[in-house]
């Protein structure tokens, strides 16, 4: 069931947000100090700026006595959280005609190329033919692993050696990709330091050479950040979004974060779809985004107000 493997994947961050909600629900009345409280805890659950927000809501809701008492928090939570996830969720893009090229872009450690073997095989699942292009030509170990998955997946993979340039890979594995009619072309991309101009440089240039060969690709910018950094994703996002026309998002290792309320705040300085989360360390662990399932997971905890 995806939502149960959403639901353990979330845990961390669910325990760290309603474990605090309990104890502040616990025996509490609805007053200007519970406010308070319930600011810090949505504070500290990674939520950030975007739990002050929410509870500046409530506290005008509150005065105007459309929340009452405590018992309406937690459903004022919740439509609060979906509401600000409006537009968040999005299907992949396809191209009106084959084939569609999904370049992938994130620093290293973000979990960029196991996000791409994840997106292949989902792909796989549903039919697809899939080509990937290891563009990430300047980590040693980059091009050997997207081999490795590519192989595991009997996918076929357009390369070239260590320290080749990324954009001539790009332009070959666009070329193939036309050749053999496939449905998809997953591009990787190099993934040093955002803060690295040469970095954003070479991904500027492979979105020309891309289009040399595919005028209206790539149809997806996918970056993907590592859900364990919380705030530092929020960084990547703004800085990437630069220099890639980012069109949506992949939140790796959510099942190892208790940040997973970062997702909030990503989509105030990157307002793009959440395409998927990467839930777990199976290559079939990649879930399609689902705001209300996502918020549920994050949000639920029994008996809020001890009745």
């Amino acid at each position: 069931m995806v939502f149960g493997k959403l639901l353990s994947a979330l845990k961390k961050t669910r325990d760290v947000l309603t474990a605090g909600l309990s104890r502040l629900f616990s025996g509490r009345k609805l007053d200007e100090a519970f406010l308070e409280d319930l600011e810090e805890v949505l504070y500290n659950s990674d939520l950030g700026p975007v739990g002050t927000r929410i509870v500046e809501d409530l506290k005008v809701s509150y005065k105007k006595r459309e929340v009452k008492d405590i018992a309406e928090v937690p459903p004022f939570l919740r439509r609060k959280l979906i509401a600000m996830l409006e537009g968040c969720e999005a299907p992949l893009v396809r191209a009106p005609q084959a084939p569609t090229v999904i370049l992938v872009v994130g620093v290293n450690g973000a979990g960029k190329t196991t996000s791409i073997a994840k997106l292949a095989r989902h792909l796989q699942l549903q039919g697809k033919s899939v080509l990937l292009g290891a563009g990430d030509t300047f980590r040693a170990a980059a091009v050997e692993q997207l081999t490795m998955w590519a192989l595991r997946m009997n996918i076929p993979i357009i390369k070239q050696g260590t320290g080749a340039d990324p954009a001539a890979v790009a332009f070959d594995a666009v070329a193939a990709a036309i050749a053999r009619k496939v449905d998809y072309l997953i591009l990787d991309t190099a993934g040093r330091l955002h803060t690295q101009k040469n970095l954003m440089t070479e991904l500027e240039k492979i979105v020309r050479v891309v289009k040399k060969n595919l005028p209206d690709a790539p149809h997806e910018t996918l970056l993907v950040l590592d859900g364990t950094t919380g705030q530092n994703a929020i960084r990547q996002a703004s800085e990437f979004a630069k220099s890639a026309p980012i069109t949506g998002l992949i939140l790796a290792k959510m099942d190892g974060t208790a940040k997973g309320g970062a997702v909030f705040g990503i989509r105030d300085v990157l307002p793009v779809p959440v395409k998927f989360l990467g839930v777990g360390e199976g290559l079939e662990d990649l879930e399609p985004f689902r705001v209300e399932s996502y918020v549920d997971a994050i949000l639920k905890f029994d008996n809020p107000a001890g009745s």
